[in-house]
Formats: C-alpha cells, sequence, structure tokens
C-alpha cells in the first residue's frame, strides 16, 4: 500500500491535540449546561429538499449515496445530504417532536458537520460545531436574543484562549432602514452589505445597484448605516442621526439596545453593536451575532448565529427561535495554527507502574488497579526493562510519577524533581496540578 495522501480540509488532530479539545468541549458543555440547555444529538443526514430550503447553500452541500446506486442518482426520499450546520436539522426536530416537548425548548448541540468550501486556515470541509437555541411555539420574547451572548461569553471566558468581541446587529433595523428609503429588496441589500470586508464600499455599491436596484443616494445611505458602530446604545442615536422613519426599523433598534445593554451589564465590553453584520444565511429575522478572537480578526467570525422566526413551521403553528454556534474546530485550528495552545502531557496517563520482572507483572497490575479505583490514571510498564529505561519510557511520555513495587513496600518517584518517597497504592494521591493534563495558552507550563 503507497503512502495515503492526507484530504484537505478534514483535519486530524495529534492526541496533544485531541485532549485540548476534549478539555474545550467540557468547559463549553458545562456552561451551557449552566444555563439550563439540554443536549440533543440529531442524524448526520436530512432530505435535500431541506437542506436547500433556506439560504444559497447548493454549492456547500456533500450528497450521501451508495456507490451501486443508480446512474441518475437518488430522487423523492432517498436524496439525502450531509447537513451543512445544526439549525436546519434541529427545526426539523422540533417539527417532529413538537408534541413531546416542553416550550421554551432550551437545547444544545455538539456534533460534526459537513460543507463543500473551499479548504483554508481555520476553515475546513469537516468540522464540529457547539451550537445552543432556544425556540417557543408561536412567539419568543425578545429577551432570549439577549441571553445568547452571556452564555457564549461565559463559555469562551472559560477557556484559555484570547478575549473575544460579539458584534451584533438586528435584521429589523437594516430591512426596516431600506424600507425607509425606498429599497424593496431587502435581501438583495443585506447579501451585499454582507461582503462588505471583501470588496469595499465601492464593490457594494456597485453590487447593490446591480442586485438591488439602489440609486447613487440609497447606496451611500446603506453604507452610512453600515459604518455605525457603538459599545453601547448609543448607537441608537447615530441611526436617527439619518432621519430614516420606519416602524420596523424603530422596533429592531429597540431590541438591539436590550441586547447591548443586557451585555454590558453581565460583561462589559463583550458586545458592540455593529451595524454591518448581515449573516448571510436568509433564515434570520432578528438579532444576528458575529464573534471575533482579539488578535485573530482577519480570519473572521469564530462564532455567529441569530433570530429565526419562519424556519420552523407547521400549518399555522410557528416555532420562532435564536441560536448560536461556536466553530470549535474552526477555533482550535487557528490557535492550533499559531501553536498559542499546549497541554501538559501528551497522555492521561499520571502514574506509570514499573515492572521488577515480568513474573511479578502481576503484582504491577494490581498497584494499578488500585490507582484507577481512586481516579489516578495509570498504566504498567510495558516490559521488565532497567528501571532506568522504565523511567525514560515515562520521561518521553510526559508521565511525571514512576511506582516501583517492592518486597518490603512501595515507593513512587516524581521524575520531575527526582523525589521518591514510600507510597500505599489505597491511599496515594498525587496532587491536584498533576492529576490530568493542564491546558492553557503556550507558554505557560500547562
Amino acid at each position: 500500500m503507497s503512502k495515503p495522501t492526507p484530504i484537505s480540509g478534514f483535519p486530524e488532530w495529534t492526541t496533544a491535540q485531541r485532549m485540548i479539545e476534549q478539555f474545550v468541549l467540557d468547559r463549553i458543555r458545562a456552561t451551557f449546561e449552566l444555563y439550563g440547555f439540554a443536549p440533543l444529538e440529531t442524524r448526520s443526514v436530512e432530505p435535500l429538499d431541506q437542506l436547500l430550503r433556506k439560504g444559497d447553500t447548493a454549492k456547500e452541500v456533500y450528497l450521501l449515496r451508495r456507490l451501486q446506486a443508480d446512474a441518475d442518482g437518488p430522487a423523492g426520499d432517498d436524496a439525502l445530504g450531509l447537513h451543512f450546520d445544526l439549525t436546519v436539522p434541529f427545526a426539523r426536530y422540533v417539527l417532529e417532536n413538537a408534541g413531546k416537548l416542553q416550550f421554551p425548548f432550551r437545547r444544545y448541540q455538539i456534533q460534526k458537520v459537513w460543507r463543500g468550501e473551499r479548504p483554508q486556515e481555520g476553515r475546513y470541509r469537516e468540522f464540529l460545531q457547539a451550537d445552543i437555541d432556544i425556540v417557543d411555539r408561536d412567539t419568543l420574547p425578545a429577551h432570549y436574543e439577549a441571553e445568547m451572548p452571556l452564555v457564549i461569553g461565559d463559555a469562551l471566558r472559560s477557556l484559555p484562549i484570547p478575549p473575544v468581541r460579539i458584534q451584533v446587529n438586528n435584521r429589523k433595523i437594516c430591512e426596516g432602514f431600506y424600507r425607509g428609503i425606498g429599497l424593496t429588496d431587502a435581501e438583495a441589500a443585506l447579501r451585499a452589505v454582507d461582503k462588505l470586508d471583501k470588496i469595499g464600499p465601492a464593490g457594494v455599491t456597485e453590487l447593490l445597484a446591480s442586485t438591488a436596484g439602489a440609486s447613487e443616494a440609497q447606496a451611500k445611505a446603506v453604507l452610512s448605516l453600515a459604518e455605525i458602530s457603538a459599545p453601547d446604545a448609543s448607537f441608537a442615536d447615530a441611526v436617527r442621526g439619518l432621519g430614516v422613519s420606519d416602524p420596523l426599523l424603530d422596533e429592531g433598534v429597540a431590541e438591539l439596545t436590550a441586547v447591548v445593554e443586557t451585555a454590558a451589564a453581565h460583561a462589559p465590553g463583550l458586545c458592540v453593536a455593529d451595524l454591518r453584520i448581515a449573516r448571510g444565511l436568509d433564515y434570520y429575522t432578528g438579532t444576528v451575532y458575529e464573534t471575533q478572537m482579539i488578535g485573530y480578526e482577519r480570519f473572521g467570525s469564530i462564532c455567529s448565529g441569530g433570530r429565526y422566526d419562519n424556519l420552523a413551521s407547521s400549518g399555522n403553528v410557528r416555532f420562532p427561535g435564536v441560536g448560536i454556534s461556536i466553530g470549535v474546530t474552526r477555533l482550535l485550528g487557528l490557535l492550533f495554527g499559531a501553536e498559542a495552545l499546549s497541554v501538559s502531557r501528551s497522555v492521561p496517563t499520571c502514574v506509570l507502574v514499573a515492572v521488577t520482572a515480568e513474573e511479578d507483572r502481576a503484582a504491577s497490575d494490581a498497584v494499578a488497579a488500585a490507582l484507577r479505583s481512586r481516579g489516578v490514571p495509570t498504566e504498567v510498564s510495558p516490559s521488565a526493562a532497567k528501571f532506568g529505561k522504565q523511567i525514560r519510557y515515562a520521561e518521553r511520555r510526559g508521565i511525571p510519577y514512576v511506582w516501583f513495587p517492592g518486597a518490603e513496600g512501595d515507593e513512587v518517584k516524581d521524575i520531575r524533581s527526582g523525589e521518591q518517597v514510600p507510597a500505599a497504592a489505597g491511599e496515594w494521591t498525587p496532587p491536584r496540578a498533576d492529576l490530568k493534563p493542564l491546558v492553557g495558552p503556550a507558554g505557560t507550563g500547562a
């Protein structure tokens, strides 16, 4: 067999990186549960008509088909694709199980998703997302939109990563403003503004004219709105200063003011009102969120989401919701690429039990079992080599302690300091800092 060639966009972390990832997931999961979100996992595939129902996603969806499938491809109920986010599957789950759920329904979901994008740094074709959503029946109070940044702020602050800034906007502000200046195709205008960072004001002006039918004066007004940014509710005065009036605009300003003020009371500096944030997916209808990691702004958002009113509906019953998603693989990929995170050892093992002779391996196994029963990660030496070789084996793997069974009593050695003391497997406990690998910023000794 020839040497395998890596497939771009499908990351495979080292064992040390995987331990960092698990640490991050544990912290995120714990924060989600502190806020009352319950765990959920949905299937990996969805009917293609559902995946393509909202947003311009056709180019990103991976089709699922059997090797021996018909040449014409699957059709109807057999036309399946891998989900590209967790919001669409969640909306489908809510519709299917509405009679069994208690509303408002709060769930978190940590799963892989797949997108047929061009792989680049921090952007993958297979990646892990950590989502929270709140849905209700018929109506969803706006205060839930203000809660989202609090959860994400706490989750990301619990991690050994650079500070983050959550940029927030409200689609109602944009749509009401566009309506107030006479633009009728709000979605086209939003899509144009969403490209502002990529193509600049001149490019957006051209796009507004060609796709939204905007005049020069209307395009100038749209760009003036997009330029508004403030860390507090003063953004509202800037919006009013543009002299545009519309009821939907007023509603959006009030809702975004509540989000910004709630976040400021919880964590000053966490949120900033940034009216250029549009979010590309078509199903957002209220507050939208994008999150930048300080020092990594050029890579874009590592956490995003928004309010959606029409994604889940059945007949006359609607299930409006609001959600936000942490791009876990994206976040970690950027930090791994910068060598910004470290783990104190590359294996979970805290203690290596030495083997004095192969015929005595059972005694070493018994020591290991006793330590494990008390929660101490332990492995037994692979061979009964000289103790010096067994110690070097532990050093190479980053294992801090070596245990020496003895006929007259056991001893444990801290191979970093050289200290060796008598110990009993039923009583000895390592310092808390040594029990499990420590994760932290690179250079901190983690």
